[in-house]
């Protein structure tokens, strides 16, 4: 938590806040101690980022990852020597050439093209077989269980210091290569566009390039040729992977730190020596350019810590923010980046959310008191001090927040098998990172390593977003803002290209005093969805109501079909609904929306849902905003989406395991407990249903009726007894009633395949009877005829038939009035 806290603290620094805690000294040098390690070819070193900070680790622990270090070492080596002579394959021929009437180049232009190449190559060859052959004999390719069991005890005997040292003392060489660095760009340029032999010379280059199909990059010449400068930046990151590794008793601890030293002053003399920033042109003609940016949550290495995300033409960069301090300007750190190229992404929510609640609600209801002291320090010279320290508070209590609890995960997973998670506190948001990056990988795009050096200081100047999107810091009080409880009821949608299972979320801004997200349940698998769910969101400052409509899919990641923002207006919202729709992409979503502004209330607990089960039915229907309980219209859809022809639906049982999972999900959260039921067996779907109805504390034909009801039964004329039952039914509560014909309606299209599932509607009627309507308790001491149980039995039977036998029977109205225009709204079964 000291990290997140940290994170905070540095970010308020940033701002001219003071605050009252120490902060690490951050180093200088954009590649210095708390970049990510980062080995950019395409293998797994750069996942190997180890904490600055002491660890507890053993000295063996230290030297089995040493060893993991070295390993990536080397085989980061030998791709950065394919490539070297990738570049220097066609200097013999230009060589040749040049002495010819008619040359490529001239004898100066190779000389420029390929300067201090050849050395580069020759000094990591000598390395790269040093350390291959010092690995080679402390790891065997074949060893005993022995061996393998005494390799940590052994590790203090491989001594790799003095191959670092000799190739660091030499790293002088890439001075001369810097220098002449932007001169042989410019001879590759122009006898690219104006030498057709030496454009077919690049091209054949290109193809040539070396390396399994999983590690093959397509480099153009002037990418190649700015291989060498991307390697020695990284120098100073794979010395530190070394020395973090390394016990300070090994013999190789004292070489190593001097490696480190002389590596750090070279790459702060190229630092100092970098002007200006070099673009790379991408094979079609493109110039890297940035997209987008916005700072994230990177959780990559386990850790939650504040990143700022840069997207280019070609690549995902990230980096860590450094506020300008000591006369010094803002700047950015390294911390790693993937190419764009075949690149996939994933998004789920985070299930580790659901920890630390104690702590976010902490954190919470701090920011609400802090909120309360911000509103009464309005004048005054001594009030606009206090508030201005109170809202540089709030900012950082909300900075943890964004850090910590971000819901959604946005996994990257790079053709080299690089993967980063990045949290994100927006599905909206994360939504329009995806829809960018799949905006520039939808075409083929080239992989052009980035001069790290240039493009992470040219940050500063090409940031679209100066700081995270924290309310406390861009709220403007202008009396528009929402302050008080926001109705959102989601109704249906249309539009959908094929049928689908689709959930709707809702996120509204403000203040971070409550939870800001909520969506619908899962529909039934159709074209044409709907929900009429309500969802309630307590606001403080809310401005903008973000709607997405999701595809969920067995076995596969949801889907974004679209998405809309609303601007949300205090003097056009108020009590009673008003209803509209929005287009999202495609597919417009039908809702409606009602404000009722009041003093907000301290944050409490993540409220649980009220339980359905065992409770009266009209309890359900008002919580819910709605007629029919979901839980009945979600088990009927789905049993008319696939229990329409099992035989004996409703008469044969699902497993009581299941049935009992199922009444526990509907009683805790109803969106999980639809997830579950669109899984779950028909019969324990049907089951939950039958339950339901059986355990509600007063039946769904109120137990005064029975006595009624049972005399309608003695009507000789069948019109007459129905006109009597339909007469009696419109005395219900509007729940029961509705509840009671949207359930006949079903079972009468239940029936229709009774030569299939063998429910004719006696045997629903049997079924359903006993639940539906009970005869009233004989308290003790009553005087008067007693009805026979098996007479009772009957008469359950018998009305539940009667009214299923019935032709004409009113429409079900499942949700109540949301449009105070229009009339009542109803569902057509």
């Amino acid at each position: 938590m000291m990290d997140i806290y940290q994170e905070a603290v540095q970010y308020l620094e940033s701002q001219d806040v003071p605050v009252e805690a120490e902060t690490d000294v951050l180093e200088e040098d954009v590649f210095q101690e708390e970049a990510v390690s980062c080995l950019l070819s395409p293998l797994h070193s750069e996942s190997l980022d180890f904490p600055d900070t002491p660890t507890s680790r053993s000295p063996e622990e230290m030297l089995e990852r040493r060893l993991v270090v070295l390993r990536g070492i080397l085989e980061s080596e030998e791709v950065y020597l394919r490539e070297l002579e990738a570049l220097l394959m066609p200097m013999k021929a230009l060589w040749a050439s040049a002495g010819t009437s008619q040359p490529v180049l001239s004898s100066r232009q190779v000389q420029t093209v390929f300067y201090q190449v050849p050395e580069l190559r020759d000094m990591h060859q000598s390395f790269y077989s040093g350390l291959k052959a010092r690995l080679s004999e402390h790891c065997p390719t074949e060893s005993s269980p022995d061996e393998e069991k005494e390799k940590s005890h052994t590790g203090f005997e491989l001594m790799v210091g003095d191959l670092f040292l000799k190739m660091v003392n030499q790293i002088g060489l890439y001075g001369g290569f810097i220098e002449n660095y932007e001169e042989a760009v410019e001879v590759v340029r122009k006898c690219t566009q104006s030498d057709p032999r030496f454009q077919a010379l690049a091209k054949s280059m290109m193809s040539n390039n070396n390396g399994s199909d999983k590690t093959r990059t397509k480099y153009t010449f002037e990418a190649l040729l700015y291989r060498p400068l991307d390697r020695v930046t990284k120098t100073t990151l794979v010395l530190r992977d070394v020395l973090k590794t390394t016990p300070a008793e090994h013999g190789d601890y004292t070489s190593l730190q001097e490696a480190l030293r002389l590596s750090r002053s070279f790459l702060s003399g190229v630092n100092e020596s970098s002007q200006c920033k070099r673009e790379v042109t991408l094979s079609h003609g493109m110039r890297r350019q940035l997209m987008r940016d916005s700072f994230v949550v990177d959780a990559s290495e386990g850790d939650h810590s504040l990143r700022h995300l840069f997207l280019y033409t070609d690549l995902l960069l990230c980096t860590r923010y450094k506020h300008a301090s000591r006369g010094k300007p803002d700047s950015y750190r390294f911390c790693w980046y993937l190419p764009l190229a075949g690149l996939k992404l994933r998004w789920v929510a985070d299930q580790e959310r659901s920890q630390d609640t104690h702590l976010r609600l902490h954190t919470r209801t701090k920011m609400f008191l802090l909120r309360q002291q911000l509103q009464q320090h309005k004048s005054g010279s001594r009030g606009i001090s206090l508030a201005a320290r109170t809202r540089k508070k709030l900012e950082q209590m909300e900075l943890m927040l964004f850090t910590h609890f971000p819901p959604y995960r946005l996994e990257l997973h790079s053709p080299s098998d690089k993967s980063h998670t990045l949290l994100l506190s927006s599905l909206y948001e994360l939504e329009e990172w995806r829809e960018a990056i799949h905006k520039l990988t939808a075409d083929n795009i080239e992989t052009v390593p980035p001069d790290l050096l240039t493009l992470t200081s040219a940050c500063v100047k090409l940031r679209m977003t100066q700081q995270p999107p924290l309310h406390s810091s861009n709220s403007v009080e202008d009396g528009m803002s929402l302050c008080g409880t926001l109705g959102v009821a989601i109704h249906s949608a249309c539009g959908l290209q094929q049928p689908a299972c689709v959930y709707v979320c809702v996120e509204v801004d403000g203040y971070e005093f409550y939870d800001k997200q909520a969506q619908t349940h899962s529909s039934v698998h159709s074209l044409n969805p709907h929900w009429d769910q309500e969802l309630s969101f307590q606001v403080d400052g809310a401005q903008h109501l973000r709607v997405l409509c999701v595809s969920q899919s067995d076995g596969q990641d949801d889907t974004v079909l679209g998405k809309a923002s609303v601007q949300l207006d205090s003097k056009t919202l108020n009590k009673r609904w008003r209803r509209q729709t929005l287009q999202l992409g495609e597919v417009e979503v039908t809702l409606s929306l009602k404000y009722c502004p009041h003093p907000i209330e301290p944050p409490s607990s993540t409220a649980q849902e009220q339980p359905v089960f065992c409770v009266p039915i009209e309890s359900v229907a008002h919580q819910e905003g709605v007629l029919v309980p979901h839980l009945v219209r979600c088990c009927v859809e789905e049993v008319e989406r696939r229990g329409m022809d099992e035989v004996g639906i409703y008469r044969i049982s699902g497993a009581t395991s299941d049935i009992s999972a199922l009444k526990a999900a509907f009683n805790s959260n109803l969106r999980e407990a639809v997830t579950r039921l669109r899984s779950a067996e028909v019969n324990a779907v049907s089951g939950v249903l039958k339950l339901y109805f059986r355990e509600l504390p007063e039946p769904l034909i109120p137990t005064e009726m029975f006595q009624s009801l049972a005399r309608t039964l003695n009507i000789q004329d069948i019109n007459s007894r129905l006109v009597s039952m339909l007469s009696l039914l419109q005395s219900c509560p509007d729940p029961n009633r509705h509840t009671f014909l949207y359930l006949l309606h079903h079972l009468q299209r239940v029936s229709e395949k009774q030569d299939i599932n063998k429910m004719s509607l006696m045997n629903l009627a049997t079924v359903f009877g006993p639940s539906l309507l009970r005869p009233p308790v004989v308290e003790l001491g009553h005087i008067g005829p007693t009805v026979d149980i098996s007479q009772e039995v009957v008469v359950q039977v018998q009305v539940v038939f009667w009214y299923l036998q019935c032709n004409n029977l009113p429409e079900a109205q499942t949700s109540l009035q949301h449009d105070t225009d229009a009339g009542d709204e109803t569902t057509h079964m």
